[in-house]
């Protein structure tokens, strides 16, 4: 009895540390997890209720992590793009991958619950590393929201969308796209302090300005 045991966790061990990686989840409601990542709710081959075939099939790679924020103003965490377009009822095959050594996710949600559970796509990596995954979108003309659920990372950037035939209109707060429903707002406390600090590095700037040109040699000395 032990030994079939030992046999069982064995082989459920290695299962779950090789699936992620190699390939494709295709069990709608399904979940693969291993110490790397997890993957939730793919599907490759279940059409949604109102698509009669799949329309297209599109290979996406999505980046995420600090490098990406850069060309952002205020932003610490971002996808490598922020807008992909589809076609409805299109299967859509997703390569994620984690540029930073910190937990990232990529989230897509308004998917058909009956289909999806929670109506939610989900991949998510622990650190540096690649997921690969795929989902079929049904066939209304929709933008649907793609993002990092951990606190503060959606916030600070790591916010897209996904349009199905041109989308139905931008999403809120879309870097690089859409206006944020509340600016970052950096105020500046004019205190006491604060003003003399600031004109103390006035001061200092000014004396060092003069110190430099009194040191200048005269020409022809």
């Amino acid at each position: 009895m032990k030994l079939k045991n030992l046999l069982f966790f064995a082989l459920a061990s290695s299962v779950l540390s090789a699936a992620p990686s190699p390939g494709y989840a295709t069990a709608p409601g399904g979940m693969i997890m291993d110490e790397y990542g997890m993957i939730m709710n793919a599907n490759s081959d279940t059409l949604p209720r109102d698509c009669q075939a799949i329309s297209e099939t599109v290979d996406l790679t999505i980046r995420a992590g600090r490098q990406h924020a850069l060309k952002f103003n205020g932003k610490m965490f971002a996808f490598d793009q922020q807008e992909w377009q589809v076609k409805p009822c299109a299967k859509v095959n997703i390569v994620f991958i984690n540029d930073d050594q910190i937990r990232h996710q990529l989230m897509i949600h308004g998917l058909p619950g009956y289909l999806y559970p929670d109506g939610m796509f989900h991949l998510e990596l622990y650190g540096k590393g690649e997921l690969k995954a795929a989902l079929i979108l049904p066939s209304q003309k929709k933008t649907y929201l793609v993002h990092c659920e951990l606190p503060q990372h959606a916030e600070k950037g790591m916010k897209a969308q996904l349009k199905a035939g041109g989308g139905d209109g931008d999403l809120p707060s879309i870097p690089g796209i859409s206006a944020p429903v509340k600016a970052d707002s950096y105020p500046l406390d004019w205190n006491q302090a604060n003003v003399g600090l600031l004109a103390l590095c006035v001061i200092a700037g000014a004396a060092a300005a003069l110190l430099l040109l009194r040191k200048k040699p005269q020409a022809g000395a």
